[in-house]
């Protein structure tokens, strides 16, 4: 199972920067627009939008919470979180923490 935590690990970071890169490229290396069409774009994209929103903030909380209760360091998983997003931030969290 580990393994599968893994490659979601390594999924989660290489299929948004792919289209991320792909944004910027067609953009002319601009993120002009980018946060627009997230939010205000047509309701399926808000709608993706939206629900990572939420379950990246359940996750934030849960870590929080983690971190309070059993004293684990949070650090890299908030920094996976902001820096990448919850497609490498949950993997990552269920790998480390697959055996205990």
């Amino acid at each position: 199972m580990k393994k599968i935590y893994l490659i979601l690990c390594v999924l989660g970071v290489v299929l948004p920067y792919y289209h991320l890169i792909n944004f910027l490229q067609n953009n002319q290396w601009s993120m002009d627009g980018f946060w627009n069409d997230i939010f205000f774009g047509p309701h399926s994209v808000s709608m993706i939008t939206m629900d990572l929103t939420v379950a990246a903030s359940a996750f934030l909380i849960f870590l929080i919470y983690q971190s309070k209760r059993k004293k684990i360091k949070i650090t890299k998983y908030v920094i996976c979180l902001f820096l990448v997003g919850f497609s490498l931030a949950f993997p990552l969290y269920l790998y480390d923490t697959h055996d205990k």
